[in-house]
């Protein structure tokens, strides 16, 4: 899993360098033809992570009920983040992957429910969780690129 861990890592720090580089307004940006913004893809990842590990794990979640509430999948910007926004989710990026990794090494996951993601695959245990996530995470790393040139 260490391989996992450490490809997350690096797409989080790539994560980090777009959200010092922007400014507010380009992270708040919304592209015509777009539903969600670089801020709401990079609060996404952490999410999901989230969900999908510790979620389907039956743990609490690190991060607040009301982030999940507003980034999981299937939502969209419903307004502007502040520079605390921001802030935060810069910490966030690194200390519910260092907090993941703790748990993982101290066996904390023993129970995992069953999932199907929109790929059709189905995560059956925390390992498949943690690696699917790395691939989520670079899809929305793609995403991020993506609406950085059209902003």
């Amino acid at each position: 899993m260490e391989f996992n861990f450490d490809t997350t890592l690096k797409n989080r720090t790539l994560l980090l360098q777009i959200l010092e580089a922007l400014s507010l307004d380009q992270l708040n940006k919304v592209p015509e033809g777009f539903n969600n913004n670089i801020f709401w893809n990079i609060k996404h990842v952490v999410v999901t992570q989230q969900l999908l590990v510790y979620g389907l794990s039956n743990l609490p979640m690190l991060v607040a009920s009301e982030d999940i509430e507003m980034y999981r999948k299937g939502t969209k910007v419903e307004g502007a983040v502040s520079e605390e926004d921001v802030e935060k989710l810069k910490k966030e990026l690194f200390t519910t992957l260092e907090q993941t990794q703790l748990d993982y090494k101290a066996g904390l996951f023993k129970t995992y429910t069953e999932y199907t993601v929109t790929t059709k695959s189905t995560l059956t245990k925390v390992e498949e969780a943690i690696i699917f996530n790395t691939f989520h995470e670079g899809i929305h790393l793609g995403y991020v690129l993506a609406l950085k040139h059209l902003i």
